[in-house]
């Protein structure tokens, strides 16, 4: 995000990409650190006449209110109220008192390229002058603390991958570039080109605001891209895929297109994934690598520290329930359970599985620096999967969880746990592990709740009559 200090956008030219592996600078985590400087002076520094109060619900659904800069002191000093049961999924009823938005005022983000005077600010949302536990980005603050409480620090870094769609008369969806047709479409030069104008302005959005963004390409399936920025602290981090979001979302409605995160849009073509390259620091220093003459954790071949080991370890244990936070939806299971694709692969595993350099593992090692968890998919709610993940290392850690050896290539250990095939049974796979089902700002009573609303979710859609039930038994009996 840009910095509260200086009246102009300062790109964060220390933060590095997920394909690199030097430290980026943390921004402010404590009030002590942030300049005493109003969300009114910063707003006019940056010639802002509009502020986007924005929370997401756990759905990941963005909420906010419009807030004129002349109104920025009320918002700053929580006047701001929303009734929370119709913002969404956030743990409240009709009669429960108002959410309250709290600027984080290191979140401020300019966004003249969608609207000339705008910015959005992340916020917190209170209820009775408390952080509200079943808020998103309260529920990975509190996760953070307790990582923080231990000496840590996460860096996290985000692979957004979207298709660019057109909704037909008859309700059904085709690429929004109609020659965009090839089963092998991946890093194809010329569907880059025919979208140059889209994926150069969200390049272009990226690099204002300092977020380092260092390549775009044409993913795996007609109409699907992936336009990549650098890593940074996990909240930052989070906080920039649900900006990235709502971008994409309105600068491609801007040129008649839609922008979609769902899973799995297409039956035939590779889906939509949101994969997490995650590692540990303390005081600035790297904890994954391996150190000095110390033996790899056993000898597994990867560079990593024990410590590395033990997080994947916690990672893979609880890997069934995580999939609730990182494949959130009935659709995302149309991607994690394809066969296969018209380009011959899904690229989303099956199993809990980690390796090395291989992209079939539910775990990727690319080096020894960090790790990449490759089963979300992009319906994630970032602050909930970031959040859910941590829970599961730090277990892995605190328990000296032992993974066992990497798998090879295209391989994983007998023993490793099968994925959920559904979402009804990745909601059984929570209810069932107490870790994260508690992983939600440590209450199992709001992984319950999450949870019951996953259920009805997938009941909502296994009591609809679709299209192949009637072509499968109208007439068979």
């Amino acid at each position: 995000m840009t910095s509260v200090a200086t009246p102009a956008v300062t790109p964060a030219a220390e933060f590095t990409t997920s394909e690199r592996t030097e430290p980026p600078a943390a921004r402010p985590e404590t009030p002590a650190e942030v300049p005493a400087i109003s969300l009114a002076d910063i707003a006019r520094a940056h010639n802002v006449r509009f502020l986007l109060a924005t929370f997401v619900d756990m759905t990941g659904k963005p909420c906010a209110k419009l807030v004129p800069v002349e109104a920025a002191d009320e918002l700053e000093k929580g006047a701001m109220g929303f009734a929370g049961y119709a913002a969404g999924l956030i743990g409240q009823k009709p009669q429960d008192a108002d959410l309250i938005a709290v600027p984080d005022l290191t979140s401020f983000t300019p966004v003249p390229f969608i609207k000339e005077g705008l910015a959005i600010i992340h916020c917190d949302p209170h209820v009775n002058g408390k952080p509200w536990p079943y808020a998103p980005r309260v529920i990975l603050k509190n996760a953070l603390a307790r990582l923080a409480d231990q000496g840590m620090q996460a860096k996290v870094g985000a692979e957004v991958e979207y298709f660019l769609v057109n909704r037909n008369d008859d309700g059904t969806l085709s690429t929004a570039d109609a020659r965009d047709d090839s089963p092998r479409p991946c890093y194809d030069a010329r569907g880059v080109t025919r979208m140059y104008e889209h994926l150069t302005s969200i390049s272009e959005a990226m690099n204002s605001l300092g977020w380092g963004n260092y390549a775009n390409d044409h993913e795996d399936a007609a109409g699907q891209f992936e336009q990549n920025f650098n890593y940074a602290d996990a909240l930052t981090t989070a906080d920039r895929v649900v900006t990235l979001r709502y971008i994409l979302n309105i600068l491609a409605e801007q040129r008649g297109m839609t922008a979609t995160f769902m899973p799995k849009p297409f039956t035939d073509r590779t889906g939509t994934g949101l994969h997490f390259h995650l590692s540990l620091w303390s005081d600035g220093k790297a904890l994954f690598p391996e150190e000095g003459d110390a033996t790899d954790g056993g000898g597994r071949g990867l560079g990593l520290s024990g410590l590395a080991y033990s997080f994947i370890g916690g990672v893979l244990d609880h890997a069934p329930a995580l999939q609730a936070f990182l494949a959130p939806t009935v659709n995302s299971y149309k991607r994690t359970g394809a066969t296969t694709s018209s380009s011959g692969a899904t690229w989303s595993p099956r199993k809990a599985s980690y390796g090395g350099n291989d992209r079939t593992h539910m775990i990727r090692v690319p080096d020894n620096k960090r790790i990449e968890l490759r089963s979300g998919d992009g319906s994630a709610n970032p602050y909930l999967a970031i959040a859910s993940i941590v829970a599961a290392g730090l277990d892995g850690v605190e328990r000296s969880i032992d993974p066992g050896t990497p798998s090879g290539p295209g391989e994983s250990r007998p023993d490793a746990h099968l994925l959920p095939a559904t979402l009804l049974h990745a909601v059984e796979a929570l209810r069932r592990d107490p870790v994260i089902l508690a992983s939600l700002s440590g209450d199992a009573a709001i992984g319950a709740y999450y949870a019951d609303a996953k259920e009805d979710e997938f009941l909502s859609w296994h009591n609809q009559v679709s299209d192949w039930e009637i072509r499968t038994y109208l007439t068979s009996i």
